[in-house]
């Protein structure tokens, strides 16, 4: 183990950073820890020894938000709700700085022996692995907006409804924050890289009270478990100042928050997006295929990188989320990016919203880079102005309910990610579209109450 990184065998982190309790923890369907907590010496003894088998009831690969079982599926009441065994990392516990004398274990759900294969890390893991056949290797950044409220909703007897963004206005790019967002944003950074984690960038963003959080580049599933413990962290710190982060797409009307993932692709002999732009040629013809194959899969795979009700709210006109399936160089309005210059040109892709499982929507964008490589797709003319009002691209997924019809229809979705991975994700997206459509909402009596 590096001396300056606090991760490695839990044994050494005891001795040498007084932990005292180990999470023992996977990620679930919806992008969160899920696990158990353990006395770090007992924990280590037991596992030495061979008397702890790791096992978790499996119904937290299936369970929607309010963890939910399905009422049908492998996760079902009709399953009996048994364990899944767990295969913990232990080369690679990590101090969370944030939960003193605390550190991580992460654990893969297995089944038969082998990765369980609705398990989000194995879905993503089995796209990387398809793409890397082919031959380019994914490089991934995440960037993340979230909101940050003053109070809590135990401390506000009106619950979330009585929760203030801590930012008035536009604080886009904004430098004069009020303290305690400041205070926030310092001591995110501190805790993040004081796990291994560095920061690459905190800016105020354009909603009220939003924040963005951009990290540098990685690999992808590494890149993909960072922005897990992230999320863990920003909650964390935020209720200890009294404050609450939210990762909604659209926790109001009129603010919408995304988890903008940059892809690039590389070989052996480095980056292959770029191609000649001194002939004024910038994206390579390898690049091209990738932009393709985003614009033709990502809309099949809509529930990956949208998966709640809520999610499609936060695709409005000018709203700086995409509406329409457009690519463009480094132009906001488009669902795909092109950023970057030379060696540094990527993909940002900008359809999913920060409420993503970020395994589940990488797994959507490699799939579709992957089937635009293999097929050598070509994509329509980059968008150079508005892509809002271009008309002739296809329009964004408006609903779960539209996407959710298409997803489990569609064959190509089946063919890229198989029948069974289809179907646990439409159930687990189906559970939000029905818990939401027998619920009045404030908004329908607000506008009905009188009028109707």
């Amino acid at each position: 183990m590096a001396a300056d990184l606090p991760t490695g065998q839990p044994e050494e982190l005891i001795g040498r950073f007084g932990i005292e309790t180990v999470l023992l923890a996977t990620i679930d369907a919806q992008g969160r820890l899920k696990g158990k907590e353990y006395d770090a010496r007992t924990l280590v003894e037991r596992l030495r020894s061979g008397a702890l088998k790791p096992e978790m009831c499996g119904y937290v690969l299936g369970t929607d938000l309010s963890m939910t079982p399905p009422d049908a599926g492998p996760f079902s009441w009709q399953s009996g709700f048994g364990d899944v065994t767990l295969l913990p990392d232990v080369e690679n516990a990590r101090i969370l700085p944030w939960l003193p004398g605390t550190a991580l274990v992460l654990a893969d759900p297995v089944s038969g022996g082998c990765p369980h294969p609705l398990a989000p890390g194995t879905v993503l893991a089995e796209q990387l692995h398809r793409l890397v056949r082919l031959g380019p290797v994914p490089m991934v950044g995440i960037e993340t907006e979230f909101v940050l409220y003053e109070g809590t909703a135990r401390d506000v007897a009106s619950g979330w409804r009585g929760l203030r963004p801590a930012v008035g206005g536009n604080g886009d790019y904004a430098l004069d924050q009020p303290p305690a967002v400041r205070e926030f944003g310092r001591r995110l950074r501190r805790h993040l890289a004081g796990a291994g984690l560095p920061v690459e960038a905190v800016k105020g963003e354009s909603g009220h009270g939003q924040v963005e959080v951009t990290f540098p580049y990685g690999q992808a599933i590494d890149a993909c478990e960072q922005h897990v413990l992230f999320k863990h962290a920003a909650k964390t710190i935020a209720e200890e100042q009294g404050l609450t982060a939210s990762f909604m797409a659209a926790p109001s009307t009129g603010v919408g928050s995304g988890m903008h993932l940059h892809v690039s692709l590389h070989d052996c002999d480095g980056p292959m997006l770029a191609a000649d732009p001194a002939h004024g040629i910038e994206l390579s013809e390898l690049g091209e295929h990738a932009v393709a194959g985003l614009l033709t899969v990502l809309p099949e795979l809509a529930p990956l990188w949208a998966p709640y009700v809520n999610s499609y709210k936060r695709f409005a006109d000018r709203s700086f989320a995409p509406t329409r399936l457009a690519w463009g160089r480094d132009n906001r309005t488009c669902a795909v990016r092109v950023v970057g210059h030379g060696r540094s040109l990527r993909l940002e892709v900008r359809l999913p919203g920060a409420d993503a499982n970020p395994m589940l929507a990488l797994a959507a964008v490699i799939a579709g880079i992957r089937l635009g490589v293999a097929e050598k797709l070509t994509p329509l003319p980059a968008v150079g102005g508005d892509a809002y009002r271009r008309l002739d691209a296809p329009l964004v997924p408006r609903s779960l309910e539209e996407a959710l019809a298409r997803f489990e229809t569609s064959a190509l979705a089946g063919e890229l990610l198989g029948e069974p991975v289809v179907a646990h994700l439409a159930r687990v997206a189906r559970m939000d579209l029905d818990h939401h459509a027998a619920r009045v909402t404030d908004a329908e009596v607000e506008r009905g109450l009188a009028q109707a």
